[in-house]
């Protein structure tokens, strides 16, 4: 093959959360011992027959967003119980760190959600695990993160920009239709 294109894992990929309200004074955290991700944007549509064939009608992006992992004692954690229980807007990031572009950012989805379930099972003989699905705003944005050291240091163990950061500042890199099938080898 004449392009390099490299195969992504699941393991490399990670589910970053933060408060909204808490965007000017603190990080986005990773949800500690993740063990599943999932993330389903969709777009449902509708077909009229006509006499002239058919004419289709696209609805909005509805995205599904859930991710498993072993139940814990991080802030961030509880943070998930406040947004189902209060209500408390989330911003969240969905971070591929097996994918660069060449300034040494990563490939990233971000979006804005709230807890929406979360399920706990505690078997005797395993783990207490936590499932949590979130109800996503709009339509996630692709683009480009840096990790800051504090969430490269996370990821080592078990991975908008991360950074503490006014409504609208960035330190990520908008998607432009010239990124698809970008990777730069790290």
């Amino acid at each position: 093959m004449a392009e390099n294109i490299k195969t992504l894992h699941g393991k490399d990929t990670f589910l970053f959360v933060r408060k909204l309200k808490d965007a000017k004074t603190s990080e986005g955290k990773l949800i500690p011992f993740q063990t599943s991700l999932s993330f389903g944007p969709s777009r449902d549509s509708d077909t009229t027959q006509t006499k002239s064939g058919p004419v289709t009608t696209a609805g909005g992006i509805e995205t599904d967003l859930s991710v498993e992992f072993i139940n814990n004692t991080s802030a961030i954690v509880d943070a998930l119980q406040d947004s189902l229980f209060d209500g408390d807007k989330l911003e969240f990031w969905i971070i591929y760190t097996g994918r660069k572009n060449a300034q040494g950012q990563y490939f990233s989805f971000y979006g804005r959600a709230i807890v929406s379930e979360d399920s706990n099972d505690n078997d005797v003989d395993d783990l207490s695990t936590r499932e949590i699905s979130f109800g996503v705003d709009g339509t996630p944005k692709r683009g480009w993160t840096t990790l800051p050291q504090s969430a490269q240091e996370a990821i080592e163990y078990v991975y908008r920009g991360l950074e503490a950061m006014g409504e609208n500042e960035t330190t990520g890199t908008a998607w432009k239709d010239a990124d698809a099938g970008i990777n730069t080898e790290g």
